[in-house]
Protein backbone atom coordinates (compact mmCIF):
# COMPACT_ATOMS: atom_id res chain seq x y z
CA UNK A 1 0.00 0.00 0.00
CA UNK A 2 1.04 3.54 -1.09
CA UNK A 3 0.56 7.05 1.53
CA UNK A 4 -2.44 9.14 0.76
CA UNK A 5 -1.88 12.06 -1.22
CA UNK A 6 0.14 14.96 1.08
CA UNK A 7 1.88 18.18 0.40
CA UNK A 8 5.58 17.97 1.50
CA UNK A 9 7.68 20.72 3.32
CA UNK A 10 11.52 20.56 4.32
CA UNK A 11 12.34 23.41 6.57
CA UNK A 12 15.14 25.43 6.26
CA UNK A 13 15.20 26.42 9.82
CA UNK A 14 13.68 25.38 13.27
CA UNK A 15 11.19 28.46 13.44
CA UNK A 16 9.99 27.81 9.43
CA UNK A 17 9.37 24.71 10.93
CA UNK A 18 7.47 25.80 13.70
CA UNK A 19 5.45 27.75 11.68
CA UNK A 20 4.82 24.98 9.20
CA UNK A 21 4.08 22.26 12.04
CA UNK A 22 0.56 24.16 12.82
CA UNK A 23 -2.26 21.10 11.15
CA UNK A 24 1.25 19.10 10.05
CA UNK A 25 3.11 16.36 11.10
CA UNK A 26 7.12 16.70 11.59
CA UNK A 27 8.83 13.84 9.78
CA UNK A 28 12.90 13.39 10.67
CA UNK A 29 14.49 9.71 10.04
CA UNK A 30 11.02 8.41 8.44
CA UNK A 31 11.52 4.90 10.19
CA UNK A 32 8.03 5.42 11.99
CA UNK A 33 5.67 7.91 10.60
CA UNK A 34 7.16 6.07 6.95
CA UNK A 35 5.85 2.77 7.45
CA UNK A 36 2.62 4.57 8.92
CA UNK A 37 1.89 6.65 6.10
CA UNK A 38 2.09 3.41 3.36
CA UNK A 39 -0.65 1.74 5.69
CA UNK A 40 -2.35 4.49 5.62
CA UNK A 41 -2.39 4.54 9.84
CA UNK A 42 -1.87 8.21 9.47
CA UNK A 43 -3.17 10.19 6.66
CA UNK A 44 -1.71 14.28 7.35
CA UNK A 45 -2.39 16.85 4.75
CA UNK A 46 0.92 17.97 5.22
CA UNK A 47 4.31 16.52 6.41
CA UNK A 48 7.14 19.05 7.45
CA UNK A 49 10.62 17.08 7.18
CA UNK A 50 13.13 18.77 9.79
CA UNK A 51 16.06 16.27 9.35
CA UNK A 52 18.40 18.70 8.02
CA UNK A 53 17.70 21.41 10.72
CA UNK A 54 21.40 22.86 12.01
CA UNK A 55 19.66 23.23 15.56
CA UNK A 56 18.09 19.53 15.46
CA UNK A 57 21.39 18.16 14.40
CA UNK A 58 23.76 19.48 16.61
CA UNK A 59 25.16 18.52 20.22
CA UNK A 60 26.32 20.77 22.81
CA UNK A 61 27.15 20.90 26.36
CA UNK A 62 25.58 23.38 29.30
CA UNK A 63 27.20 22.89 32.67
CA UNK A 64 26.21 19.91 33.84
CA UNK A 65 24.33 18.69 31.24
CA UNK A 66 24.61 17.65 27.10
CA UNK A 67 22.26 19.02 24.87
CA UNK A 68 21.48 16.42 21.82
CA UNK A 69 19.81 17.90 18.79
CA UNK A 70 16.29 15.38 18.44
CA UNK A 71 17.43 14.98 14.64
CA UNK A 72 20.71 13.13 15.85
CA UNK A 73 20.49 9.57 14.26
CA UNK A 74 21.05 6.67 16.32
CA UNK A 75 24.09 5.33 14.23
CA UNK A 76 25.85 8.85 15.15
CA UNK A 77 25.52 7.95 18.74
CA UNK A 78 26.49 4.09 18.57
CA UNK A 79 29.90 5.08 15.87
CA UNK A 80 30.99 8.09 18.34
CA UNK A 81 30.50 10.55 16.14
CA UNK A 82 29.72 13.49 18.65
CA UNK A 83 32.50 13.34 21.82
CA UNK A 84 30.27 14.52 23.90
CA UNK A 85 28.37 11.33 23.70
CA UNK A 86 30.94 8.77 23.47
CA UNK A 87 29.90 7.09 26.56
CA UNK A 88 29.56 3.20 26.63
CA UNK A 89 25.86 3.82 27.98
CA UNK A 90 24.49 5.76 25.31
CA UNK A 91 26.49 3.87 22.83
CA UNK A 92 25.58 0.39 23.81
CA UNK A 93 21.77 1.26 23.98
CA UNK A 94 21.74 3.05 20.30
CA UNK A 95 23.89 -0.30 19.11
CA UNK A 96 20.88 -2.44 20.23
CA UNK A 97 18.27 -0.46 18.31
CA UNK A 98 16.40 -2.59 15.35
CA UNK A 99 19.23 -2.58 12.30
CA UNK A 100 21.77 -0.58 10.66
CA UNK A 101 19.98 0.87 8.20
CA UNK A 102 17.44 1.57 10.60
CA UNK A 103 19.96 2.90 12.60
CA UNK A 104 21.93 4.91 9.99
CA UNK A 105 18.18 7.08 9.62
CA UNK A 106 16.23 6.80 12.77
CA UNK A 107 17.01 9.87 15.24
CA UNK A 108 16.39 9.98 19.00
CA UNK A 109 13.69 12.57 18.71
CA UNK A 110 11.65 10.69 16.30
CA UNK A 111 11.60 7.61 18.48
CA UNK A 112 10.38 9.39 21.64
CA UNK A 113 7.76 10.69 19.72
CA UNK A 114 6.57 7.75 18.17
CA UNK A 115 6.44 5.81 21.49
CA UNK A 116 6.13 2.20 21.21
CA UNK A 117 6.45 1.26 24.67
CA UNK A 118 9.43 -1.44 23.94
CA UNK A 119 11.08 1.18 22.02
CA UNK A 120 14.95 1.97 23.66
CA UNK A 121 15.06 5.59 24.30
CA UNK A 122 12.25 5.98 26.48
CA UNK A 123 13.55 3.13 28.34
CA UNK A 124 16.68 4.41 28.27
CA UNK A 125 16.56 8.13 28.91
CA UNK A 126 13.87 7.67 31.80
CA UNK A 127 16.74 5.76 33.44
CA UNK A 128 19.15 8.69 33.11
CA UNK A 129 16.02 10.80 34.39
CA UNK A 130 16.98 13.12 31.36
CA UNK A 131 14.70 16.40 30.25
CA UNK A 132 13.36 16.54 27.20
CA UNK A 133 12.77 19.82 25.49
CA UNK A 134 9.40 20.53 23.12
CA UNK A 135 8.87 23.87 21.48
CA UNK A 136 6.18 25.21 19.68
CA UNK A 137 5.87 28.48 18.11
CA UNK A 138 6.16 30.78 20.63
CA UNK A 139 7.43 28.71 23.62
CA UNK A 140 9.19 26.03 24.91
CA UNK A 141 9.13 23.86 27.81
CA UNK A 142 11.10 20.92 29.17
CA UNK A 143 9.67 17.78 30.87
CA UNK A 144 10.69 14.73 32.27
CA UNK A 145 11.45 12.06 30.16
CA UNK A 146 10.09 9.26 32.44
CA UNK A 147 6.68 11.48 32.41
CA UNK A 148 6.67 12.30 28.46
CA UNK A 149 5.03 9.06 27.64
CA UNK A 150 1.63 8.62 28.53
CA UNK A 151 0.60 5.50 26.91
CA UNK A 152 1.12 3.30 24.06
CA UNK A 153 1.88 5.53 21.26
CA UNK A 154 0.51 8.60 23.16
CA UNK A 155 2.63 11.54 24.34
CA UNK A 156 2.64 15.17 25.97
CA UNK A 157 3.35 16.52 22.98
CA UNK A 158 0.54 19.07 21.98
CA UNK A 159 -0.72 20.10 18.42
CA UNK A 160 2.68 21.76 16.88
CA UNK A 161 4.65 20.86 19.29
CA UNK A 162 7.71 18.91 18.34
CA UNK A 163 10.78 17.39 20.38
CA UNK A 164 13.64 19.73 19.88
CA UNK A 165 16.35 18.48 22.01
CA UNK A 166 17.44 16.06 24.97
CA UNK A 167 19.05 17.55 27.99
CA UNK A 168 21.04 14.65 29.25
CA UNK A 169 23.22 14.64 31.95
CA UNK A 170 26.75 14.34 31.81
CA UNK A 171 27.62 10.95 32.19
CA UNK A 172 31.13 10.37 33.81
CA UNK A 173 32.97 7.13 34.70
CA UNK A 174 31.27 6.83 38.09
CA UNK A 175 27.73 5.73 36.59
CA UNK A 176 27.18 2.18 37.16
CA UNK A 177 24.42 1.17 34.21
CA UNK A 178 23.01 -1.64 32.74
CA UNK A 179 20.69 -1.66 29.60
CA UNK A 180 19.43 -5.47 28.98
CA UNK A 181 16.58 -6.64 26.56
CA UNK A 182 14.76 -10.22 26.05
CA UNK A 183 14.27 -10.49 22.10
CA UNK A 184 13.39 -13.54 20.24
CA UNK A 185 15.86 -12.98 17.86
CA UNK A 186 18.40 -9.88 17.25
CA UNK A 187 16.83 -6.75 15.64
CA UNK A 188 13.40 -7.71 17.21
CA UNK A 189 11.50 -5.44 19.55
CA UNK A 190 11.95 -7.20 22.90
CA UNK A 191 9.94 -9.29 25.06
CA UNK A 192 11.15 -8.05 28.13
CA UNK A 193 13.70 -4.93 28.48
CA UNK A 194 15.16 -3.08 31.84
CA UNK A 195 17.59 0.05 32.36
CA UNK A 196 19.41 1.01 35.40
CA UNK A 197 21.76 3.74 36.34
CA UNK A 198 23.57 4.88 39.45
CA UNK A 199 26.22 7.44 40.08
CA UNK A 200 26.64 8.61 43.72
CA UNK A 201 28.40 11.28 42.76
CA UNK A 202 25.40 12.84 41.40
CA UNK A 203 23.33 10.87 43.58
CA UNK A 204 21.24 9.48 40.67
CA UNK A 205 19.41 5.95 41.44
CA UNK A 206 17.17 4.89 39.20
CA UNK A 207 15.94 1.18 38.32
CA UNK A 208 13.20 1.08 35.11
CA UNK A 209 11.50 -1.44 33.17
CA UNK A 210 10.18 -1.71 29.84
CA UNK A 211 8.29 -3.07 26.73
CA UNK A 212 5.48 -3.04 29.13
CA UNK A 213 1.46 -2.28 27.56
CA UNK A 214 2.22 1.51 28.66
CA UNK A 215 5.33 3.41 29.37
CA UNK A 216 8.40 2.40 31.11
CA UNK A 217 7.85 1.96 34.68
CA UNK A 218 9.80 3.37 37.13
CA UNK A 219 10.73 1.01 39.98
CA UNK A 220 11.46 3.61 42.88
CA UNK A 221 11.31 1.67 46.07
CA UNK A 222 13.57 -0.83 44.67
CA UNK A 223 16.47 1.79 43.18
CA UNK A 224 16.66 3.36 46.91
CA UNK A 225 16.97 -0.11 48.59
CA UNK A 226 19.89 -0.77 46.47
CA UNK A 227 21.44 2.70 46.66
CA UNK A 228 21.33 2.32 50.39
CA UNK A 229 22.58 -1.37 50.98
CA UNK A 230 24.15 -2.34 47.57
CA UNK A 231 23.18 -4.47 44.92
CA UNK A 232 22.74 -7.42 47.61
CA UNK A 233 19.72 -6.03 48.43
CA UNK A 234 18.02 -7.29 45.43
CA UNK A 235 17.41 -10.67 45.89
CA UNK A 236 15.14 -12.58 43.61
CA UNK A 237 12.29 -12.20 45.68
CA UNK A 238 12.59 -8.72 46.20
CA UNK A 239 13.01 -8.48 42.17
CA UNK A 240 10.19 -10.25 42.09
CA UNK A 241 7.87 -8.12 43.89
CA UNK A 242 8.70 -5.22 42.17
CA UNK A 243 7.99 -6.86 38.16
CA UNK A 244 4.54 -8.10 40.23
CA UNK A 245 3.79 -4.40 41.84
CA UNK A 246 4.67 -2.61 38.27
CA UNK A 247 3.00 -5.98 36.41
CA UNK A 248 -0.11 -6.25 38.26
CA UNK A 249 -2.83 -7.81 35.66
CA UNK A 250 0.41 -9.79 33.82
CA UNK A 251 0.50 -13.65 33.47
CA UNK A 252 3.47 -15.28 35.69
CA UNK A 253 5.27 -15.88 32.89
CA UNK A 254 5.00 -12.28 31.55
CA UNK A 255 6.47 -11.11 34.89
CA UNK A 256 9.13 -14.06 35.15
CA UNK A 257 10.64 -13.06 31.78
CA UNK A 258 10.23 -8.99 32.86
CA UNK A 259 11.95 -10.24 35.87
CA UNK A 260 15.03 -12.36 34.42
CA UNK A 261 16.03 -8.92 32.33
CA UNK A 262 15.87 -6.78 35.64
CA UNK A 263 18.19 -9.51 37.09
CA UNK A 264 20.21 -9.11 34.03
CA UNK A 265 20.12 -5.78 33.75
CA UNK A 266 21.55 -5.35 37.41
CA UNK A 267 24.09 -8.14 37.22
CA UNK A 268 25.63 -5.70 33.82
CA UNK A 269 25.34 -2.57 36.18
CA UNK A 270 27.39 -3.91 39.44
CA UNK A 271 29.62 -6.77 37.35
CA UNK A 272 27.89 -9.83 39.51
CA UNK A 273 27.18 -13.09 38.27
CA UNK A 274 23.45 -13.48 37.18
CA UNK A 275 21.20 -16.91 37.49
CA UNK A 276 19.52 -18.07 34.53
CA UNK A 277 16.04 -17.78 35.41
CA UNK A 278 14.27 -18.18 32.65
Amino acid sequence: MKAAAFEYVRAASLADALRELKDAKPISGSQSMGPMLNLRLARPGRIVDVSRIADLRAVSEAGDVVRVGAAVTHAEIEDGKHALLRHPFMQHVASGIAYRAIRNRGTIGGSLAHADPAADWPLALSALDARLELSKAGATRQVRAGEFMLGAFTTLLEDGEIITAVLLPKLGPTLRWGYYKLCRKTGEFPHASAAAAFDARTGLARVVLGALDGPPTALDELARRIAQHGPAAATEEVLAQAVASAMPNADGIDRQIHTAALERCLAQAFGVSSANTV
